[in-house]
């Protein structure tokens, strides 16, 4: 009886270590023997699909995603949470994308967790205590210009007011912002378009302040000014970016919390913005506290993994930078380690970077920020005020300014995919051509943006290109089809194969002779399983081009990585953004997996939960 006693207790200290580290879940914490946490589901067994709205519907189709089946719509099995439920769990949130929710719980209740089979392992909820350098005057309407008002400055420095100019407003274009909170009793909102507010923290629709609690500690403050610097629409005295676009709020950070920015209430807001229609998020949220500068590498933060889930759903996300700068982190913040993120650094009126904004690299190397805009002494409404106008300083208030510029563009361009907009962003900003790790690719010039694409075609008739040149391949990655558009001269042989990685003819395209200069083809591949794909031109026997890699499919878990390579000026013969979809590999035990990729010369390293994955590039010739 001993023996047999011993052994049970040994065994089950080995289930309990696989699904569990207690020193990790430390950074969970809340209370002396309360842990805030995620419970991580081994399945989606008997689960049924949520309905998505005729919105998601489309922005999915227009960024070639499929809607049928896919595993991110599959609830998180209820069978599963009632039984959590039935053991006296404290479920907070649930997330259809992690395939877990996140409970409160004590030591005892995780050893309870931890026997359930469906369990799959037990992970902390991470959260961020606030740590600040916004700066929130008072101050009296000034001088007015325009109808702008006060806003003229911060809207022409990011050249939005080209595309006012030709109508595009934001109209049709559906924004998520997830905040403190929102009261849109000021004058600059009387006309906003809200088509659905969620509080996450409260399980309401309100997201304005409730109680006295809420009140006295300010907690739509912050998102209240944040939101003006997109929705303010107040003729003569101060206009946002994006005035006519549709918006859906969600209340997220409890300003009232030591731990202000609960991770799983950010997943859970952009879960629903996603499901309901967002074609942009704007997230002027992100506070370092838990994690090392280590782990802003693109795969670990949890925030980090649900933007970039987001983004492969066809949503374009944009974030601020964070505002460290000037401490001693100086980094930027996650979610804005990112790989699909637009993360955004802020600048003053006269174009120099604030002492506050964040900087990069990421940990694995990649620029950040992708772009700026004005983030210093930053007009907006005064949060205190009905009618009055201060000016706030923050990365806080560079993000909305870029979100809603993307909302112009999407408006101008329905048929780009949310990373061509965010490519176009990325090449046309002020320092596109030598991009750092202070400016990222610079300032933001949304006029350029939408006509990034077609400046690289000479219009005149006399023109002929002397070997060709790529426009785009899209969508990227694709499923279940992918268009080629090329510049290329008439009565050219042309030839297009895709190729597998590993150099395994896998289809022809087109084998023949070009009409006209500019050709669009498509490839409807079926049967072909996820993997990185070779687009291969020859133009009149010349072979040594090889320029797009593609890899359809986004499967269950997997995670994509946006790799910016090559200048502005090598972008036209070689690739821009190249985008890979790894999967996280839980059956691999922890082995390395390696991929070598012909396209650019530089190497990558990938860093994953259950091993690493390595990039080798080197370039063609």
């Amino acid at each position: 009886m001993i023996k047999c006693l011993s052994l049970f207790l040994v065994f089950q200290s080995i289930i309990l270590c696989q699904k569990y580290d207690l020193a990790e879940l430390v950074t969970g914490k809340r209370g002396p023997d309360s842990y805030r946490v995620w419970i991580y589901f081994s399945d989606k067994d008997g689960s049924a699909p949520i309905t998505l709205s005729e919105k998601t519907i489309d922005r999915r189709a227009k960024n070639g995603i499929q809607n049928d089946n896919l595993w991110y719509d599959f609830n998180v099995p209820s069978k599963y949470i009632d039984q959590l439920l039935s053991q006296g769990i404290n479920v907070i949130n649930k997330s259809r994308w992690l395939n877990a929710v996140s409970a409160l719980c004590s030591k005892s209740d995780l050893i309870k967790i931890a026997n359930l089979p469906f369990v799959d392992q037990i992970k902390p909820v991470v959260g961020y205590a606030r740590s600040s350098s916004l700066e929130y005057p008072d101050i009296d309407p000034g001088s007015r210009d325009f109808d702008y008002g006060d806003a003229l400055d911060q809207i022409e420095q990011i050249n939005v007011r080209e595309l006012h100019e030709q109508g595009y407003t934001g109209y049709g274009v559906r924004i998520l912002v997830m905040d403190t909170g929102f009261n849109l009793s000021h004058n600059a909102y009387q006309g906003i378009n809200v088509i659905d507010q969620w509080d996450v923290i409260n399980g309401d629709q309100e997201t304005a302040d409730e109680n006295d609690e809420e009140v006295a500690n300010g907690q739509d403050f912050h998102g209240t000014a944040v939101l003006s610097a997109i929705a303010g629409n107040a003729p003569g005295e101060y206009m946002g970016v994006a005035f006519d676009a549709e918006f859906l709020l969600a209340k997220t950070e409890d300003v009232s919390s030591e731990t202000q920015l609960e991770e799983d209430n950010y997943v859970a807001g952009l879960e629903w913005g996603e499901e309901n229609g967002a074609d942009v998020v704007s997230t002027s949220l992100g506070y370092l506290d838990w994690y090392e500068y280590s782990d802003m590498d693109g795969n670990t933060a949890v925030t980090t993994i649900g933007v970039d889930i987001a983004a492969s759903l066809g949503v374009l996300c944009v974030t601020a930078a964070g505002n460290s700068g000037s401490s001693s982190w100086y980094y930027i913040i996650a979610p804005a380690d990112a790989d699909s993120v637009i993360s955004v650094g802020a600048v003053s009126e006269n174009d120099s970077i604030a002492a506050f904004s964040s900087h990069g690299p990421t940990s694995d190397g990649r620029i950040k920020p992708e772009v700026c805009a004005r983030g210093q002494q930053t007009w907006c409404v005064n949060p205190n005020s009905n009618t009055n106008y201060s000016r706030l300083s923050g990365t806080s208030l560079a993000c909305p300014l870029v979100a809603g510029a993307a909302a112009l563009i999407i408006q101008s361009r329905p048929d780009w995919s949310a990373m061509e907009v965010r490519e176009a962003i990325m090449m046309t900003a002020s320092n596109a051509d030598y991009p750092d790790n202070t400016y990222g690719y610079g300032i933001l010039n949304a006029g350029d943006a939408i006509n990034y694409g077609t400046t690289s075609i000479n219009d005149n008739a006399d023109y002929l290109p002397s070997d060709f040149n790529l426009i785009r391949t899209y969508p990227n990655p694709f499923n279940p089809a992918m268009n080629i558009e090329i510049d290329v001269r008439p009565s050219s042989e042309l030839k297009i194969d895709v190729f597998s990685y590993n150099g395994n003819h896998v289809s022809n395209i087109f084998n023949g002779t070009t009409i006209n200069r500019l050709s669009q083809f498509r490839w409807e591949p079926e049967n072909i399983s996820s993997a990185v794909y070779f687009v291969r031109l020859i133009i009149d026997g010349r072979t040594n081009y090889k320029n797009r890699i593609t890899w359809p499919f986004c499967c269950r878990r997997n995670h994509i990585i946006y790799i910016n390579g090559a200048s502005r000026k090598s972008i036209d013969k070689w690739i821009c953004i190249v985008r890979i979809i790894k999967s996280y590999l839980s059956s691999n035990n922890g082995n390395t997996k390696s991929i070598t990729i012909v396209t650019n010369s530089f190497n990558y390293t990938f860093y994953q939960p259950f091993g690493s994955v390595s990039f080798n590039i080197s370039k063609t010739q």
